[in-house]
Order: structure tokens, then C-alpha cells, then sequence
């Protein structure tokens, strides 16, 4: 049986899609992770039949500080542990959804002469998929925008779980806490959860829940544990398409993965993206490209009022056609389908 190698890691966004590829090639290759001691570990646990490797992961902070000075030798300690791997598995070919955990990896199947395929969410490369760039054999992309001016490059879409598309809310064992002539408000803060979302929900509580039914995730690391009629807290989902299942609307960050899902299940949606304070604005640009072509709302932090917060909230019910409407015209693409045929191109036979 051939060989793959996913790599990718630092939140859930890299990790997913890169089990939704694997989903869908798991018969023809037996797989193996490289990742480091994060989110991808535990997430990966879930997958007995994935093999998970540690690396020590390497990232460079965006502020000016002197541990930056030391990022080029640890690296190079980081691609000598990845080299030592995949001789070991000797593998047909690496899938790379990015993140720093996954550029030793990705230099290091360079420099042993195997192919690379990796992925970028976000309308606009992370940095750590800039550096991939320069040694992978191609780089699949959730938007066509991002592809565009680049022969490296090419559209994919976005590969999504198959449990997105299979949930049922019935699965859920509080649905009788709600009022059943109220719509369902899904509230969704990533994988590790928002702070800045989680309170300002909390704090409009009860307005939105006289308009919807709420099921807050709030992310594994909340410390507060908020009740409330009409309203129901979870830390984290692992059954994400029971949830979605669930959800009329949809209020969440902008991170790419979990809008292309909301999008795919036609689920109108109010995004209150990450600001630029603590993060490169991908969100932010994720975020205005669902507004303009139709199918989202937004508001960004520094703009947030409270009644302008409620105004939009509640403006999901009343554009709930349109946003659907202009949803439904998107042609997306077959993203797994699309992503293994261009694994198949490059991998060592």
C-alpha cells in the first residue's frame, strides 16, 4: 500500500481538512501525521489508524524579540527530527495544511526528494505557507482569488469532514430546553474559542435570547459556565454536524475552514472576524469577501456597538432568503477530489 505523510497544526483549521482528504483516501494509502505536541495530538488521537509523529514546532513571533534570533537553529533541530521520520516511513508523497509545525516537515521532504502537496484556508497565504511555497510542488487553495498570478498555485476549494454534511440534531440531548417556535442561533468561537465573542454574547444574553434559541460553543479552555433560558453552553463539539444540524443561523469568527462549511450547508451567518491587533487580518479579508458576494454579514471589532451588535443579529432573520438565495448560486467545487488528483500527479510511484 502507498504511503502518505499529512502534516499541519495550531489549531483545528489545520487539522480538519486535512482528515477530510484523508476520509477520502484512507483504502489506497496508509497515513501518517507529523505534528507537534498542540491541538493536532489530540485531535489525531481520535484516528487510530493514523500514526502520529512529534516534532518540536518552531514559530516565529510577528512582535520584535530576541527569541526570534534563535528560530533559525531551532529549525534546523525541527527539519533534522522531520528527516529522521520520513526516512523511517518513507512515504509517497506529504499533504501539508500549513501552520509552523508543518515547514520542517515540508523542507525536509524537500531535501529527500519527496513531493509535497499543501493547502491554504485563507484568501491570502500565512506566512508559514509562504515559506512552503517555495518547496512544495503545489499549493491547492480554498479561494480562486488566492490561486490567481501564481503557476504554483492552483483552486481547489476547501476539503470538508463528511460528518459536516451528516448530523443530526436529534443526536443532541438538550434540544428541550428551547422554545420550538423560536428559530436556532448557533454561536461558534473556533476551536479555542473567543474571548472578545463569548463576552459580548454573554452580556446581550438576554436580548438575543428572546429572539432565538442559543447554543453558545464557547471553547475547551472557558472557565465560566454561563446558564440561561433559551441558551445552552459547550466548551467544544467534537460532533460538529449535529450542531450545524441544529443551526438556522450561524454567528461565529471568520476562520476560513469554518465558513466554507457554514457555506456549504447554506447556513446564513453574522462574522465578527479577528482583529488585526492580535492576528495578520486574514479573518477580516475572509470575512468581506462572504459580505460581498452576498452570503454574509460582518462587523469587525473596532466598529462593535451593542445595538449595532443586536441590529445585525437580528437582520440574519430578515435576509435569511437572500443570503441563501446568493449561496446557492456559488458553484463550489469537489475540494477532496480536486486535492487528491493533484497528490496523485506528484507522488513517487
Amino acid at each position: 500500500m502507498k504511503k502518505i505523510v499529512l502534516t499541519g497544526g495550531g489549531t483545528a483549521g489545520h487539522v480538519y481538512p486535512a482528515i477530510a482528504v484523508w476520509e477520502n483516501i484512507k483504502n489506497e494509502y496508509k497515513t501518517y501525521y507529523i505534528g507537534s505536541n498542540g491541538m493536532e495530538k489530540d485531535i489525531i488521537k481520535n484516528f487510530p489508524d493514523i500514526k502520529f509523529y512529534q516534532i518540536n514546532a518552531v514559530k516565529l513571533q510577528r512582535k520584535l524579540t530576541l527569541s526570534n534570533l534563535l528560530i533559525p537553529f531551532k529549525l534546523i533541530s525541527s527539519i533534522r527530527q522531520a528527516k529522521k521520520i520520513l526516512k523511517k516511513i518513507k512515504p509517497n508523497v506529504i499533504f501539508s495544511k500549513g501552520g509552523f509545525v508543518a515547514v520542517p516537515v515540508v523542507i525536509a521532504a524537500h531535501k529527500l526528494g519527496i513531493p509535497v502537496i499543501s493547502h491554504e484556508s485563507d484568501l491570502s497565504l500565512g506566512l508559514a505557507n509562504k515559506i512552503i511555497l517555495r518547496y512544495c510542488n503545489k499549493m491547492c487553495t480554498s479561494f480562486e482569488k488566492t490561486a490567481l498570478g501564481n503557476s504554483k498555485c492552483v483552486y481547489t476549494g476547501q476539503p470538508i469532514r463528511k460528518l459536516i454534511y451528516n448530523g443530526n440534531k436529534n443526536n443532541l440531548n438538550f434540544l428541550g430546553l428551547f422554545d420550538k417556535k423560536k428559530p436556532n442561533l448557533l454561536i461558534v468561537g473556533g476551536s479555542s474559542g473567543a474571548k472578545f465573542l463569548n463576552e459580548i454574547v454573554w452580556k446581550n444574553l438576554d436580548k438575543i435570547t428572546e429572539k432565538f434559541n442559543v447554543i453558545h460553543i464557547t471553547g475547551k479552555n472557558t472557565n465560566q459556565n454561563v446558564t440561561h433560558s433559551n441558551y445552552k453552553q459547550v466548551n467544544y463539539a467534537e460532533n460538529m454536524g449535529d450542531y450545524l444540524n441544529f443551526a438556522d443561523y450561524i454567528l461565529s469568527r471568520a476562520g476560513s475552514g469554518a465558513i466554507n462549511e457554514f457555506l456549504s450547508l447554506n447556513k446564513p451567518m453574522l462574522l465578527i472576524p479577528l482583529s488585526k491587533k492580535c492576528s495578520r487580518g486574514d479573518q477580516i479579508e475572509n470575512a468581506k469577501l462572504f459580505k460581498n458576494l452576498g452570503i454574509a454579514d460582518m462587523l469587525e471589532e473596532e466598529d462593535y456597538e451593542d445595538e449595532l451588535f443586536l441590529i445585525k443579529l437580528n437582520n440574519l432573520i430578515d435576509n435569511k432568503n437572500k443570503f441563501k438565495e446568493n449561496m446557492i448560486k456559488i458553484a463550489l467545487p469537489n475540494p477532496c477530489k480536486n486535492i487528491i488528483n493533484e497528490i496523485k500527479k506528484v507522488e513517487l510511484k
